[in-house]
This record gives C-alpha cells, sequence and structure tokens, in this order.
C-alpha cells in the first residue's frame, strides 16, 4: 500500500490537489481542470489513498478510483473542518490539505462509497420531493390568486380538485379563469409525475429482496424501504444499530462533563430524509398500537403503549423511529427477517429473566 495519501477538494471545474507523506508533511499541490483530473488519476500508483468530501460528485469520482486501483475515502465535511489550519481562510488549497490531514487519522468515519444503483434509485426519490414541493407551491399559488377575487378554498388536494372541476360555474374574468384552468393543468400533471415515481419506488422495492424483509416491519412501507437499502446498503459500515440511529439524527446531544452526563435536544444531524420518513413510520405505528386489541398485541405494541402513558407525542414517536432504526440495521446486516419476540434472546432480557426466576426460587 502507498504511503502517500492525496487530499482532493472536488469542484465543478477546477480540483485542487494536495499530497501528504506518511508523517503528514505537504509534498505537492497543484490544481487540475476537470477533463485534466481524470487524466491524472489514471497514473497515480494504485493503492494510493484518495480523500474527498461527499458531496454530490463524490461517489462518482470514487468509483473512477477504484477502477484505477485507488481507495477511495469519503469523508463528512463536518469531520475535515477541524483539520483547516485556519478557520478564518478558506480556500481550496487549505481545504485540500485539511481533507488529506484528517483521512489519515485512525479514528475517522468514513462516508461508504455508493454504487450506480443506489444512485439511481436515491435518484427517484430526490426528484419525487421536488415534485412535491412543486406541487404544493403551485396549489398554493392557486388558492392565493383566488383569495385576491374573494375566493377561499379549503387547504385540502380534494377541496382544490373540487372546486376546478367546477370553475366554469364560477363568475369569474374570462383571462383569469384561463390562467387558473392553465395552472390547475400544470398542477395535475405535477401530481402524475409524483405518481409515476410512487409506482418506480414500489417496484424497486418489490424487486429487492432487503426491501421485502425490512417491510415487515410495521410502519416501514415501499417508500422507506427502498429508501434505508438505497442508502446504506446491507449497513454494515455501522458498528451497531445504536450507531445507525446516532447517524440518523435520532439521539439527544450531549453536553456532559467531569462525569456528568447533560442531555440535550435530539440530534437531528445526517439523513434528513431517512430521518422524517422514519418519524412518518412511526406514526403509524403508534396509530397501530393504539388500535390493536391488548391480548393480541406483539411485545414492541405493548412497549408503544407504554411510552403513550408517559411521554409526549413527539418523543414517543423519536423513541419508536430509533428502535425502528436499530431493528433495519439488524435485519439488514445480519441478513435477518423481522421476530417480534427476537427481545428474549438478548443477553440482558434473559439474565433478568434468570434474576427473576432465582428470586422465585428463594421465596418458594
Amino acid at each position: 500500500m502507498n504511503t502517500i495519501t492525496i487530499g482532493v477538494d472536488l469542484a465543478k471545474d477546477l480540483f485542487s490537489v494536495c499530497s501528504v507523506n506518511a508523517s503528514g508533511r505537504v509534498l505537492d499541490r497543484h490544481e487540475l481542470r476537470r477533463e485534466k483530473f481524470a487524466a491524472w488519476l489514471a497514473q497515480v500508483p494504485a493503492g494510493t489513498v484518495m480523500a474527498m468530501e461527499a458531496c454530490s460528485s463524490a461517489h462518482h469520482w470514487g468509483r473512477v478510483c477504484r477502477g484505477y486501483g485507488l481507495e477511495p475515502r469519503l469523508m463528512a465535511a463536518q469531520f475535515v473542518k477541524p483539520f483547516r489550519k485556519s478557520a478564518g481562510s478558506k480556500n481550496d488549497r487549505n481545504d485540500a490539505e485539511a481533507i488529506a490531514t484528517a483521512a489519515r487519522q485512525g479514528n475517522m468515519r468514513f462516508v461508504p462509497l455508493k454504487s450506480v444503483d443506489q444512485q439511481v434509485r436515491l435518484s427517484w426519490h430526490r426528484v419525487r420531493e421536488g415534485y412535491k414541493a412543486e406541487g404544493l407551491a403551485i396549489s398554493n399559488r392557486l388558492r392565493g390568486l383566488l383569495a385576491e377575487f374573494g375566493l377561499v378554498i379549503a387547504p385540502s388536494d380534494a377541496a382544490l380538485r373540487r372546486w376546478l372541476a367546477d370553475l366554469d360555474a364560477v363568475s369569474l374574468p374570462v383571462e383569469l379563469i384561463e390562467l387558473v384552468r392553465d395552472l390547475a393543468e400544470h398542477w395535475q400533471a405535477v401530481q402524475q409525475r409524483v405518481a409515476h415515481c410512487d409506482r418506480r419506488i414500489e417496484a424497486h422495492a418489490q424487486s429487492d429482496e432487503r426491501c421485502v424483509r425490512v417491510r415487515s416491519l410495521v410502519g416501514i412501507g415501499p417508500l422507506t424501504a427502498d429508501a434505508v437499502v438505497a442508502t446504506i446498503g446491507e449497513g454494515k459500515e455501522f458498528k451497531n444499530g445504536r450507531q445507525l440511529a446516532a447517524w440518523l439524527g435520532l439521539v439527544p446531544t450531549q453536553h456532559s462533563s467531569g462525569g456528568r452526563r447533560r442531555l440535550g435536544t435530539i440530534s437531528c444531524r445526517g439523513d434528513g430524509y431517512l430521518r422524517t420518513l422514519l418519524i412518518q413510520g412511526a406514526r403509524s405505528a403508534l396509530q397501530r398500537a393504539k388500535a390493536v386489541a391488548p391480548e393480541k398485541a406483539t411485545p414492541e405494541q405493548i412497549w408503544i403503549r407504554s411510552l403513550a402513558g408517559r411521554l409526549i407525542f413527539g418523543k414517543i414517536l423519536v423513541a419508536i423511529a430509533n428502535k425502528h432504526a436499530r431493528q433495519l440495521w439488524a435485519m439488514l446486516a445480519r441478513d435477518e427477517t423481522y421476530d417480534a419476540h427476537a427481545w428474549l434472546t438478548h443477553p440482558m432480557a434473559q439474565r433478568a429473566a434468570g434474576a427473576h426466576a432465582a428470586s422465585r426460587a428463594v421465596k418458594a
């Protein structure tokens, strides 16, 4: 393995490159245009560590580096920032050196390289979110225009559709009706695009065996299952489920000192899209747990019902989403199916059961 580590500050056109040796000393710096950077990678000795911040094009260049026998290392930008020498002097050269320095840390956490298939599947999710935002903006624009003429429509898509279906019966200027009709057609087209994305994501989830397995968990639908699998794959980059939950921002922040633990609000760091999907799935799991009969409830649903009796609504959702994240990691990393009674095999549960049985024997 080459002892040289190369840090690359990626950009749209001009890339800054910094090479450091085993002791961390800078060997050389240079800047390359996009077309020259691709040719330069072919000349780098195989086994060289190529460090980059995880940005929109990092996975593409990581796959290019791997094709040349190099070792790509992707890192979150927040982990690179502390290694920049001057916080008040940020430029491409300093960033490239900080990236190379950060990659040499033994305790650094790296972002797993996504495959082309993973990025394609996630692209459908990103485009769908864009269509959703666009559709909401159009519907709000329609309501705002009509409110200027004294027509207030209930804030729901169904109410807006009913009103637009009877547009000819409304006494409005002809030119305004023409404008509203044009906007309504655009709104319907965007909604059809969202539905098309939903169908394609559903197809992805049905064709992937991992998605089928994780969908057996209450609150995990095709959208969440496909997003989880496309984002973390088998999840083996995480040491345990707690690490995945922390990466998703479902744990409290810490301000501990002097051996005293001080927990703050939920961190909300990491992948916000996955965190949102898990929170929405937690709503479904909570409703299901409240609706099911007590004698038919699973151990998890009994636990959720106990949470509902002592926590506020927001904390309940975060606790359920945290548990789901840990369960998803176990199902993907260990290639297991969902087992509602798996907690009985946990060492802590067996220890508690043994202690309970011993106390009963002493009393007898």
